[in-house]
């Protein structure tokens, strides 16, 4: 058992220092340009932000550190032994080299007799799993880098992993980005943390109850107790429902936890939005990436020209959680993969990144594009190694035993790396998520992110097409759903999808928007919605 020695603690309160801007001799000759429709920050969406310095970091004291536990030596000494024996009764000449024992599993290194074939060894797992008494071990035929094979054997006793043990590690410190989020523990002992700057997008799969939400919630908590709302915001999809309403009126949402699948597709389709927004702004002012804007804006060289009113800020970053792509996928399909796909095909020079997790790890839920454009992926206990395969797309999942056991693949690799998901405990939570709302007592969430700007009523004026967007087409989309709801009496989204060609969520706020100006009823379940307009009353518009 590898037991990290506590560190001391940091300061209760970190005060969050940023530079002052430095005004330049000369100015940036791209960061002149005026076009005809300024480009403001309101169009970046980032909603008003506090004075500078004003944040500070939860000290560590909220996260518990889990006791030390000692080492059985004799114990682990006595099955490597047993695991010899074994092998040696059905004739696979094999000598015990090494074993790390981890949290979760030991992992037991052997070398080959001369001319044994690694295949037997494998051949033998179930053999192997009956001789040491365990539900299931995993063997990895050859360790890479190494002339050995290893046997992860599950411990008889487990150790707890908890988030304070990681955020007081040494590899913590190292790992000081705000999107250096906590993962678990690897079989060594050392703490696992993973850049989502760099990976930069995660996908998490397994099984109910192998440990998903936990390590989602490990994730946000991690950002929450080394980024500040000025660097990172959050967008949390829960279609569950109970999962993220414990983070409601933080000051790093940019809207409220999203639970309606609809509003969720909105949600991303916002985020894909925000992007091209980043990417014009980059492109204009003469920069790469989010990186090289940000250190240019705190040289103090992103300054409007003369003539301009505009004002420029830092780019925060965004990270988007799915706890439950398959509910999505159920409501609409085709719009939320496109949404994802584009997201991580594009979002990653402009600070955007996806965390998405699932139950049911099927290719109807992780498509092929999916999986194409998101190569870091954590894959908890499943039942098949087809499940497996469809995460990892290499099986041992299937031979995980759960309780936050996960593969992590981390992207820039092809081998799985074996890790026990940290835990954090719903008080400390609670804690952490109450010492940012003390110091954010109201939170201002940006308009639109779910949608919300496309269901205003035609009360005080405003036309029926106000909110469905700013082209003539959107408008044009619009009022040819009324003029087919109207002539067919069906108040029908899945007919609208067909005649119009467009996808379920957006079909949904196309008769969202005939409701809200009295064209349709309210739904009724699975049936057409009434329709209130007669045709003589729209041939009289």
């Amino acid at each position: 058992m590898f037991v990290v020695e506590p560190e001391d603690r940091r300061a209760a309160e970190v005060e969050v220092d940023e530079p002052e801007p430095v005004k330049p001799e000369r100015k940036k000759p791209t960061a002149e340009v005026v076009t005809d429709e300024p480009h403001t920050q309101g169009q970046l969406d980032t909603g008003p932000s506090p004075k500078k310095g004003s944040w500070k970091l939860p000290p560590a004291s909220f996260l518990v550190r889990s006791s030390k536990q000692a080492i059985d030596q004799a114990e682990v000494d006595q099955r490597g032994r047993d695991l010899e024996e074994a092998l040696r009764a059905h004739g696979v000449d094999v000598r015990l080299v090494d074993k790390t024992v981890g949290p979760t599993v030991t992992r037991f290194e052997l070398e080959l007799g001369s001319g044994v074939k690694v295949a037997r060894v494998t051949s033998l797992q179930k053999d192997i799993a009956y001789a040491m008494a365990a539900t299931d071990v995993r063997i990895l035929a050859p360790i890479p880098g190494k002339s050995a094979i290893g046997i992860e054997v599950p411990n008889k006793t487990r150790q707890l992993v908890s988030l304070g043990d990681l955020m007081a590690s040494n590899e913590s410190k190292v790992a000081n980005h705000p999107l250096d989020v906590a993962m678990g523990k690897d079989i060594a002992g050392r703490s696992v943390f993973l850049n989502l700057a760099t990976t930069p997008h995660l996908l998490i799969a397994g099984a109910t109850g192998a440990g998903k939400s936990s390590g989602i919630n490990c994730i946000i908590t991690s950002i929450l107790m080394r980024a500040t709302p000025d660097q990172v915001k959050l967008i949390l999809i829960d279609p569950k429902q109970v999962e993220m309403g414990q983070y409601a009126r933080l000051p790093h949402l940019l809207t409220q936890p999203v639970t309606n699948p609809k509003k969720a597709a909105n949600a991303l389709a916002w985020a894909v939005k925000e992007m091209e927004k980043r990417y014009d702004l980059l492109f204009e002012m003469g920069y790469r990436d989010i990186t090289g804007f940000n250190a240019a804006f705190d040289r103090g060289e992103i300054k409007a020209g003369v003539s301009s009113d505009r004002e420029f800020e830092r780019m925060h970053y965004i990270v988007v959680v799915v706890d439950e792509l398959n509910d999505l996928m159920m409501v609409a399909a085709r719009d939320v993969e496109e949404s994802i796909t584009r997201i991580a095909q594009k979002a990653r020079a402009v600070g955007i990144h996806l965390i998405v997790a699932t139950q049911r790890p099927s290719v109807n839920v992780i498509t092929g594009v999916i999986k194409a454009n998101v190569p870091a992926r954590a894959a908890f206990a499943v039942s098949s190694q087809m499940d497996s395969r469809v995460i990892l797309d290499q099986i041992g999942a299937e031979k995980l035993v759960g309780k936050g056991d996960m593969l992590l693949l981390p992207g820039n690799s092809s081998v799985a790396q074996r890790i026990q998901g940290c835990w954090v405990d719903e008080e400390e939570v609670r804690k952490v998520v109450a010492f940012w709302r003390d110091q954010s007592p109201t939170v201002q969430y940006v308009s639109g992110v779910e949608g919300e700007e496309s269901s205003s009523s035609n009360a005080g004026g405003h036309s029926i097409t106000d909110g469905v967007g700013d082209d003539a087409s959107d408008e044009a989309l619009l009022k040819r759903a009324m003029e087919l709801v109207v002539r067919s009496q069906m108040g029908s989204t899945s007919m609208l999808q067909r005649k119009l060609g467009v996808g379920f969520a957006r079909a949904g706020r196309l008769m969202d928007l005939l409701e809200q100006n009295g064209i349709v009823g309210p739904s009724i379940g699975s049936k057409a919605r009434e329709v209130l307009m007669t045709i003589e009353e729209f041939e009289a518009l």
